[in-house]
C-alpha cells in the first residue's frame, strides 16, 4: 500500500467519523423527548402511539431530511468509482429516520386526523416535495446511478441487483434528472404546488363528508321501510350529534346506503343522495372545482416537460397496459355490455314504479331502492335477510379461517400500543409459530377518518444488516357500527371489502426482497390482484358455511340462501360495472385532454359522460369534485386498474378452482411466492410464472354476466 492510498483511506475514515459525529450532535441537540429519535422498546417495534405527540412530527421530519441529505451527500462525495454497493445499495438503505416518521404520520393523517394534524401536513408537504426534488434532481447522485445503469450488463449483477438499478434509473429520469436546470426549476415549482393542491382537495372532501351535511329526521313516519337495526344506529348517531330523540343519517356509506335502499320517503332519499354527490361542488369554501382545474393543468405541463403527450401517457407508460389507448379499449369492452344491462334494469324498475302507482321517472337517488325491490322480485333475496349472518366478528372468523387454510397463518389479538381505542392490533404468526408481522384493523367511521377503505402500514418489510425486519401493516374501513345489543352487521359488500383490504395486507406481510425500492413493488394495474383475489373466498359456499352464522340463533347460513346469493351474483352489474367504468373513463378524459385549460369542471364532466351515452338514471361512481382516488391519491389516470386486475384475479382464483380444492396447498404456495417475489420482475412475467400463461378477459366478463 503506497502513501497516497494510506492518505486516502485515512481521509475516508475521518470523513465517516465526522459524518457520524455530526449526525449524533444533530439528534442530541433536538428534543430528546421526541420518540422518533429513540429506539422503540415496544413489541416488534410497533410505534409507541401513547408517547407520540402532534408536536413531535415536524421536528422529526426536518431532522430526517437533514440526515437523508447528509447520506446522499456522502454517496456523491465518494471518490471511489461508483459500484452497486457504494451507490445503489447505499441510496436504497438511506433515509431511515424520514421513513420512520412518515410511516406514522401519513397513515394517522388519513385514519385519525384533526385540524392540528392537517396544519402539520400543510407544513410537511412542501418540505417533503422539495426534498424529493432535491434528491431526484441531484446531478452528482444521478451521475453515479447512471454510471451503474450504463455498465449494468458488465458488472456481473444478479437479477435483483439488475432490477433495482434499472428501477432507480427510471425513477430519476421520470423525476426530471435529465432536464435542464431551467426546466428542473419549473418542475420543482409545479410539484410543490401540486402537493398543496392534493392536501386541500382532501381536506375539503373530509369536511364535506363528515361535517357539512347531515340528514336529521324528526318524524317517525319518515323512517318507513327502514330495518330496525338501521333505525337504531341512526338514533345512536343522533345522540352523538346532540340530536337526541331524532335520527341522523350521514354520508358515510354504512349510514347512507341502507337509507337509499329502504327508505320509502323519496324526497329524503333525494336530499341525502344530493348531499353525497354534490360534495365539493357547492360553490362554498370547500369547493374543489378550481383545485381540479389547477391539478389537471399542472399535471399536463409536467408530463409534456418530461417528454410525454399527456399525464395519462406518463402514468400508464410504466403500467402493464402501457398506453392510454389500450386502457380505453379495455374499458369500452366493459362499458358497452354494462350499458345494455343497465338499460334493461331501468325498464324493469320503471315497471315496478308504475305498478306501485308512481308517476315519476326513475332517478339516480331511486336506483338503490328499486334495485333492491327488483332483486327481491327476481331472486326472492333481500339484503336485510342476509345481514344477520354477517356480523363483524363472523367476518373476522371467516377471514382468519381462509388465511390459515391457505397459508397456515394465525392472527392473535394483542394488547399493544394503538392510535385509537377502536383500532385492534394482531400479531401474525406463521404455521410454526414464528413471527411474520403485525396488523392493525380499524373498522368504523368517525370524524377525522376519511371515507372508503384502504390498506396502509407503519413499517414496510425490509432488510437491515442481513436481518429481515417484518411488516407492521394496517387496514382501515368504514363499516356499519354496532348498536345497543345488536353487533355490527355487515352487508356482503362490506364483507368483501374486508377480505379485499386484507389481501393488500398479505401482499405487504409476504413481500420479501433485499432492496427497499423493489420489494413488493408492482405496477399500479397489478396492485389490486392480491386484494381482489381474496374476495373470491368470501363468497365460496365451503367458506360461508364456516363463518356465516346468525348472530341471534347461531345457525349456519342455509343452503337455499347461499344459492340465492350465488344466483344473484351478476345482478345489478349493469349499474355496478357501469358507474365504475364511467368514473374510470372520466379519469382518463381529464388526463388525456388536448386542452388542459378547463373552463368549467361541471361542463367537462357532463361532456365526458354524454360522450359515452351514460344513462340519466345513474352517475359515475365518483363525480369529479370528490374523486379522491385521482385528485388526492395515487390513482390518477389509473382508476381503471381495479378492473384490469379483475381479469388477473378471476384467472388466478380459477387456478385453485380447477384443482377441485380452493385451498390447494401447491397453488397457495405458488401464489404466496408471487406475493413474496413480485417486485423482482415485470408484472406480466411475475403473473405468468405463477399461472404458466397470460389471462384472457372473457372469464372476467362471464363472471360479471357481461357476455
Amino acid at each position: 500500500m503506497n502513501k497516497k492510498e494510506i492518505i486516502f483511506i485515512v481521509t475516508i475514515v475521518f470523513a465517516a467519523v465526522l459524518f457520524s459525529c455530526q449526525n449524533k450532535s444533530k439528534v442530541s441537540e433536538a428534543d430528546m423527548n421526541n420518540p422518533f429519535f429513540k429506539e422503540w422498546d415496544t413489541p416488534h417495534g410497533v410505534p409507541p402511539f401513547d408517547e407520540i405527540k402532534e408536536e413531535h412530527y415536524l421536528p422529526a421530519v426536518k431532522e430526517g431530511i437533514k440526515q437523508h441529505e447528509a447520506e446522499v451527500n456522502a454517496i456523491v462525495a465518494n471518490q471511489e468509482e461508483p459500484t452497486f454497493e457504494n451507490t445503489i445499495l447505499a441510496y436504497d438503505k438511506s433515509g431511515e429516520l424520514l421513513t420512520k416518521v412518515n410511516g406514522v404520520f401519513g397513515p394517522l393523517n388519513s385514519a385519525n386526523t384533526n385540524d392540528n394534524m392537517q396544519a402539520i401536513a400543510r407544513d410537511i408537504s412542501p418540505l417533503m416535495t422539495r426534498h424529493r426534488d432535491n434528491t431526484s434532481m441531484n446531478p452528482g447522485l444521478f451521475a453515479r446511478v447512471k454510471n451503474i445503469y450504463d455498465r449494468r450488463h458488465q458488472l456481473n449483477l444478479d437479477k435483483e441487483q439488475l432490477r433495482v438499478t434499472e428501477k432507480y434509473y427510471e425513477d430519476f429520469v421520470r423525476s426530471g434528472a435529465n432536464l435542464t436546470p431551467e426546466n428542473q426549476g419549473k418542475l420543482r415549482s409545479w410539484n410543490e404546488e401540486l402537493s398543496k393542491l392534493y392536501l386541500q382537495f382532501g381536506e375539503n372532501l373530509l369536511a364535506e363528508t363528515n361535517r357539512n351535511f347531515r340528514l336529521v329526521v324528526d318524524r317517525e313516519e319518515d323512517l318507513a321501510g327502514l330495518p330496525d337495526d338501521v333505525i337504531a344506529r341512526a338514533a345512536d348517531d343522533a345522540k352523538a350529534f346532540g340530536e337526541e330523540g331524532k335520527w341522523v343519517f350521514t354520508l358515510a356509506k354504512p349510514s347512507m346506503i341502507p337509507f337509499l335502499q329502504y327508505a320509502e320517503n323519496r324526497d329524503l332519499r333525494e336530499k341525502l343522495y344530493r348531499g353525497y354527490f354534490m360534495r365539493g361542488d357547492n360553490d362554498n369554501a370547500f369547493d374543489n372545482k378550481e383545485i381540479i382545474k389547477k391539478i389537471v393543468k399542472l399535471r399536463d405541463q409536467r408530463a409534456k416537460l418530461l417528454g410525454f403527450n399527456n399525464h395519462a401517457e406518463y402514468v400508464i407508460d410504466v403500467n402493464m397496459a402501457k398506453t392510454p389507448e389500450a386502457v380505453y379499449e379495455f374499458l369500452m369492452k366493459l362499458w358497452e355490455p354494462a350499458l345494455e344491462m343497465a338499460k334493461n334494469d331501468v325498464k324493469e324498475m320503471q315497471q315496478i314504479i308504475g305498478r306501485e302507482g308512481g308517476n315519476f321517472k326513475l332517478a339516480s337517488w331511486d336506483w338503490w331502492y328499486y334495485s333492491e325491490k327488483l332483486r327481491k322480485q327476481k331472486f326472492d333475496l333481500d339484503e336485510a335477510e342476509i345481514k344477520p349472518y354477517f356480523s363483524l366478528n363472523n367476518a373476522k372468523e371467516g377471514l382468519f379461517y381462509v388465511v390459515e387454510n391457505l397459508y397456515g397463518l394465525k392472527l392473535e389479538q394483542r394488547d399493544w400500543p394503538t392510535y385509537h381505542k377502536e383500532a385492534e392490533v394482531y400479531e401474525v404468526l406463521e404455521a410454526d409459530g414464528s413471527h411474520l408481522g403485525v396488523m392493525y384493523m380499524d373498522f368504523h367511521p368517525r370524524d377525522g377518518k376519511r371515507v372508503g377503505a384502504w390498506s396502509t402500514g407503519f413499517r414496510s418489510a425490509t432488510y437491515r444488516n442481513g436481518e429481515r425486519i417484518p411488516r407492521i401493516g394496517s387496514i382501515v374501513m368504514n363499516f356499519t357500527r354496532p348498536s345497543g345489543n345488536t353487533p355490527a352487521l355487515l352487508s356482503f359488500d362490506e364483507v368483501s371489502t374486508f377480505f379485499h383490504e386484507f389481501g393488500h395486507a398479505l401482499h405487504g406481510l409476504f413481500a420479501d426482497g433485499p432492496y427497499d425500492r423493489t420489494a413488493g413493488s408492482v405496477p399500479r394495474d397489478f396492485v389490486e390482484l392480491p386484494s381482489q383475489v381474496m374476495e373470491h373466498w368470501a363468497a365460496e359456499p365451503e367458506v360461508l358455511k364456516v363463518y356465516a352464522t346468525h348472530y341471534q340463533t347461531g345457525e349456519s347460513i342455509p343452503d337455499e340462501l347461499i344459492e340465492k346469493l350465488q344466483k344473484s351474483g351478476t345482478f345489478n352489474q349493469g349499474f355496478e360495472t357501469g358507474e365504475f367504468v364511467a368514473a374510470a373513463l372520466l379519469d382518463l378524459d381529464f388526463h388525456t385532454t388536448g386542452n388542459p385549460d378547463i373552463a368549467d369542471i361541471r361542463a367537462f364532466e357532463k361532456a365526458s359522460m354524454e360522450n359515452i351515452g351514460i344513462l340519466d338514471e345513474f352517475i359515475p361512481r365518483y363525480r369529479s369534485t370528490y374523486f379522491a382516488h385521482i385528485f388526492n391519491g395515487g390513482y390518477s389516470a389509473g382508476y381503471y386498474v381495479y378492473y384490469w386486475a379483475g381479469v388477473l384475479d378471476t384467472d388466478a382464483f380459477y387456478a385453485f378452482k380447477e384443482t377441485g380444492d380452493i385451498f390447494n396447498p401447491e397453488v397457495a404456495a405458488r401464489f404466496r411466492e408471487l406475493l413474496e417475489k413480485c417486485g423482482s420482475d415485470e408484472g406480466m412475467e411475475v403473473y405468468k410464472n405463477f399461472r404458466g400463461k397470460e389471462p384472457s378477459v372473457e372469464p372476467y366478463l362471464q363472471k360479471k354476466g357481461l357476455l
